[in-house]
């Protein structure tokens, strides 16, 4: 179930550079990954295997540009000899600019470099793929880059961005090589992002405890006529989650997501009921 105890256990200090975004994060699951068609569970476990891998897992929310003359030397060896690298080092404005502008939409001899440096779930980066997300989710990031990392929007902007950078059809083929070269742009930390997903997919596979598994449970509400359908793959994450409360509250149990007892009563008086 994609709750605050298994956000707290992948990203146990989540909240250490943006205070609250865990809980940001929890709040908006169950809309946001539908708003955007990620149907299945699994499709969650690659998002949220990315971003974890994109910003530390909480900890790493900007583009770190930090870099020792020797790290701009090997980052970028087409761009710095020794003596620029002895110029730009340990001077992260100055690198951004450097490195960024005149791409990306980022206009030559400004600051665009740095102001749309990496940030955020995805670590968005350039003018252009800040303009882009605002567009998509409503939010004016030209103008106000930090909301990325707004706990408020911080998943909207992650997920808006991941299907932008068309890497929702390789999450649902479970290509996490496809889906790594999109939002990335090649393979870096592959290795990382296939740990990530495993650690994702653990945490959002466990069946239901009870006599039912979670693959009877989607397939029974897609009979009671749940829109969109589940994907009945026995993951119990967020589209799973936000159906059973939406069945909860339309008869009368307590909408807490959890698939107890009472709720399987329910749920099998519905079918029988067919």
């Amino acid at each position: 179930m994609f709750d605050m105890t298994v956000m707290q256990a992948l990203w146990p200090h989540g909240d250490a550079k943006v205070p609250g975004v865990m809980e940001g994060i929890v709040d908006a699951a169950a809309t946001v990954f539908a708003k955007y068609g990620m149907a299945s569970d699994r499709v969650v476990a690659h998002a949220m295997a990315q971003f974890s891998h994109e910003c530390g897992a909480g900890g790493e929310m900007e583009e770190n540009l930090n870099y020792s003359a020797q790290g701009l030397i090997n980052t970028w060896p087409s761009r710095f000899d020794a003596a620029k690298a002895a110029q730009f080092a340990r001077q992260p404005r100055l690198i951004a600019n450097e490195v960024y502008n005149g791409r990306m939409k980022n206009l030559p001899g400004s600051d665009d470099g740095w102001n749309f440096r990496g940030r955020g779930a995805s670590q968005v980066t350039g003018r252009e793929g800040y303009e882009k997300l605002g567009a998509r989710v409503g939010i004016d990031l030209i103008a106000n880059p930090d909301l990325v990392n707004d706990p408020a929007h911080f998943l909207e902007c992650g997920v808006a961005d991941f299907v932008i950078c068309g890497c929702l059809p390789f999450a649902e083929q479970d290509d996490v090589k496809g889906v790594t070269y999109h939002l990335n742009g090649g393979y870096i930390g592959l290795d990382q992002r296939t740990a990530w997903l495993a650690k994702w997919k653990a945490a959002l596979g466990g069946q239901a405890p009870e006599d039912r598994g979670t693959a009877w449970l989607q397939n029974a509400l897609n009979r009671l006529g749940e829109e969109p359908p589940l994907v009945a793959d026995g993951s119990y994450g967020p589209m799973t989650v936000a159906a059973v409360k939406a069945f909860q509250a339309a008869h009368g149990l307590e909408a807490d997501g959890r698939f107890g007892p009472a709720t399987q009563a329910a749920i099998e008086a519905a079918l029988a009921a067919l």
